[in-house]
């Protein structure tokens, strides 16, 4: 009872945090039905109470039935607020096991949720990750390796098993590792290269692909000639970013850092990793250091306490910061320091 009492208290502020992600307001529909509106070779749907059958376009798969996909097959469904989810191929999909969630039993996917639609939750084995207004690709392995790359907007995925929970922006992927048993820090991803998935040339062309393009654009103007980093290379000593010593692009890089908006970070970090990917890891290591994760709670000064439906910076961190909460109960007494017995005082002074 002690372990199961430990365990709520770490992983409730989990559940909470991702049930506070959705917003609120009128009730969104549920994911109980959706539409087939594309088949591609060997796609099945399968009853919860009968045998698989082939899947057609335009029927209706309702709740409790599950759909699979066979070898270079694929299929799209279409759900009555316009989400979109896409699946690969050797993918299984489960149709409506709750409000606003959709589970990922293994494969690829892409997942698109209409700005204002009430956001949803994707189940995938251990890891859940909430969306508002946002579209996601994802690769469920059956070793348990998950992969979730978000191409707009953002998300909150968590793993419930450890009370870890990460931030992902637009560009970014983070990796669940089965074997560590932990999400790995979000890495930047080349967007463009995401647009050659299947599950996205195979199909018509998604409703958020303007979204994903200004993205892209954002991230080439940090780089593209009389930019932001193309100035401070040049400043920095060098006649060009490809030219540019590795020590006169970390100088030029730093020297933005400190200066763009916190909100800004990742398209810079992206946009430099683009344009030097021989730099990548000191990069990246230059942008933790010069704006490291710190602490966030009510005694700080530039603390805000939020109000509204979105997650708060100490629910969902950016990276992992791994710290322990500290519980008192029987396990972590909150005086740790072990009895002395009165038939033998502790001893005073030096003894």
């Amino acid at each position: 009872m002690k372990i199961q009492c430990r365990f709520i208290s770490l992983v409730a502020p989990v559940a909470l945090a991702l049930a506070s992600w959705l917003p609120s307001g009128t009730v969104a529909a549920e994911f109980e039905e959706a539409q087939v509106t594309q088949v591609v070779q060997d796609v099945k749907v399968v009853p919860s109470n009968a045998a698989a059958r082939p899947a057609s376009v335009n029927e209706t798969v309702r709740q409790g039935t599950a759909v699979h996909t066979g070898t270079q097959s694929r299929s799209e469904l279409t759900f009555k607020d316009k989400t979109i989810t896409r699946l690969g191929e050797k993918t299984i999909f489960n149709v409506g096991q709750g409000s606003r969630t959709i589970e990922m039993g293994s494969g690829q996917f892409l997942l698109y949720v209409p700005k204002k639609a009430g956001g949803a939750q994707i189940k995938m084995g251990p890891v859940t990750a909430a969306i508002t207004g946002t579209t996601v690709l994802g690769n469920v392995d059956p070793s348990g390796i998950v992969e979730f790359t978000v191409l707009e907007g953002s998300a909150c995925i968590s793993y419930g098993g450890m009370g870890q929970t990460l931030f992902v922006q637009a560009g970014q992927m983070v990796v669940y590792d089965p074997i560590a048993m932990r999400l790995e820090n979000p890495v930047d991803v080349d967007l463009q290269q995401q647009l050659n998935s299947p599950l996205i040339s195979g199909y018509r062309q998604l409703p958020s692909a303007p979204l994903i393009q200004e993205e892209i654009q954002s991230r080439r103007q940090v780089v593209a000639p009389n930019g932001d980093l193309d100035q401070a290379v040049r400043a920095a000593g060098a006649a060009s970013i490809a030219t540019a010593t590795p020590d006169q692009f970390m100088q030029a890089f730093d020297s933005l850092l400190v200066r763009y908006p916190a909100s800004q970070v990742h398209t810079l970090v992206a946009g430099a990793v683009m344009a030097r990917p021989d730099l990548a890891n000191r990069i990246r290591a230059s942008a933790a250091r010069v704006r490291p994760v710190r602490g966030y709670s009510k005694d700080g000064k530039d603390f805000k306490e939020y109000k509204g439906k979105e997650i708060a910076a100490p629910q969902c961190p950016p990276t992992n910061q791994w710290v322990q909460p500290y519980i008192i109960t029987p396990i972590t007494p909150q005086q740790p320091t072990p009895p002395v017995s009165p038939e033998q005082p502790p001893m005073a002074g030096g003894g």
